[in-house]
């Protein structure tokens, strides 16, 4: 077992985690009680000195500077990102089905701390146990008063309304699911001037964070920001959640310490992955499928948010394991297959580029390639993303409105670079 403290997953072997009563009975909502005898702004500064970063994606921004950047106008909202749609992740949604009063509390938590007079919170089309469970809690909470008028006696007052979508990965971008929630095609905004923290949901001050980043809140309010702060190193603080997934024997959802682990702990460890699956070699893994691969000579970096980008790639929360009988062209074309359809269509090169490039991947793999299909790979991937090259330069530069669009060359530059004799 895992040295460290559990944050976000110390009820997943219970039962009933999932009940307002198992909840309780683990301490459940004292953050919030907690929370609501303390100022907003020092609930962001106890965020504020956990060092929280984003527990989403490989962008690693502050949580509390984010809240910072709200402008000062009424009303402010919070919107929550359940829409977990990233091959290779499925940490939220674990956190959404096994204990979703842990969510609502860090939502509650966080709404007090900006002054939001309104929660959304948006779950993946498909996830309908999430969306059940998520239903079934937020009744309870009402009914016990954590949530609805005059909180606990408090006098303060605050809404949740759950909403979920129809499935479309471009939702995971934030103005798209705002957007979204609007009634509209998710569409991403243009930024700027549509940065959701002046120019949010129905045009007003929002804040969107993913639910890990809120089930941390009621463990940080708890115990206090230095005590989580206290976890990991330099500026990878806390603990996280990843999903390892592909060629390991133990695949699942870990929460590990930040900068204390390496990869190949995280494979190996009878703790974690357990090895590679049948004794094979490894021969490539994935820190997020819209990222550079990574080869087994990035084994012994620590899982830091500032250790893995020199290597060519931010540190995701899905990792994805391919073993020596992977073979590298189909990968690389089922990846690209996912980001060509999911494409909402609203800037060409993403739209065009990413369907020729499947295009041209289905000819490869299918075995009616030819030699000139390799750099007309490259040349499209260069359309996306100008300059793009092997080895993989971290961030990628962008033709398009969001990232989904770079998204595109990463599996194939790499592939490319990696196993181009395949």
């Amino acid at each position: 077992m895992p040295s460290h403290p559990l944050v976000v997953t110390s009820r997943f072997d219970r039962s009933d985690s999932h009940t307002l009563m198992g909840y309780e009975a683990t301490g459940g909502y004292q953050g919030l009680r907690r929370a609501l005898e303390m100022a907003p702004d020092a609930i962001a500064q106890e965020v504020r000195t956990a060092g929280l970063t984003g527990r989403s994606g490989g962008a690693a921004f502050l949580t509390a500077q984010k809240w910072s950047l709200l402008v000062d106008s009424e009303p402010r909202y919070l919107v929550i990102n359940g829409d977990e749609s990233e091959p290779g992740f499925c940490k939220d949604r674990a956190l959404m089905e096994r204990d979703p009063h842990q969510l609502i509390e860090g939502s509650l938590i966080c709404a007090r701390a900006i002054g939001a007079s309104q929660i959304f919170l948006y779950v993946r089309g498909e996830m309908a146990l999430a969306q059940e469970r998520i239903a079934s809690a937020l009744v309870e909470a009402y009914d016990a008063g954590y949530v609805g008028a005059d909180v606990l006696g408090t006098g303060w007052s605050i809404d949740i309304v759950l909403h979920w979508g129809a499935g479309a990965y471009i939702v995971g971008e934030e103005t798209g699911l705002i957007e979204s929630l609007e009634g509209k095609r998710a569409f991403p905004r243009t930024k700027p001037p549509y940065y959701p923290t002046t120019y949010g949901l129905y045009m007003q001050p929002t804040v969107v964070n993913n639910v890990e980043t809120m089930s941390v809140l009621p463990w940080i309010v708890l115990n206090g920001g230095a005590a989580f702060a206290a976890l990991g190193e330099n500026r990878s603080l806390g603990t996280r959640m990843f999903s390892l997934s592909g060629h390991v024997n133990r695949p699942g959802n870990y929460e590990v310490e930040l900068a204390k682990l390496s990869f190949r702990e995280l494979f190996e460890s009878p703790d974690y992955g357990g090895g590679i699956r049948n004794g094979n070699a490894l021969k490539a893994f994935i820190i997020g499928a819209s990222f550079p691969w990574l080869g087994p000579e990035h084994l012994d970096l620590k899982m830091d948010i500032d250790a893995t980008p020199p290597a060519g790639a931010p540190l995701g929360s899905g990792i994805v394991v391919m073993d020596e009988t992977t073979c590298s062209v189909r990968a690389a074309w089922r990846l690209v297959k996912f980001y060509a359809h999911e494409s909402c269509g609203q800037c060409t090169p993403c739209r065009e580029g990413g369907s020729w490039l499947e295009k041209i991947m289905y000819r490869i793999e299918s075995g009616a390639g030819r030699m000139e299909d390799l750099d007309l790979l490259m040349d499209v991937c260069d359309t996306i993303s100008p300059a793009v090259q092997w080895p993989f330069k971290w961030p990628p530069s962008m033709t398009t409105i969001c990232a989904l669009g770079p998204s595109i060359p990463p599996s194939i530059v790499s592939a490319l670079g990696m196993f181009r004799d395949e």
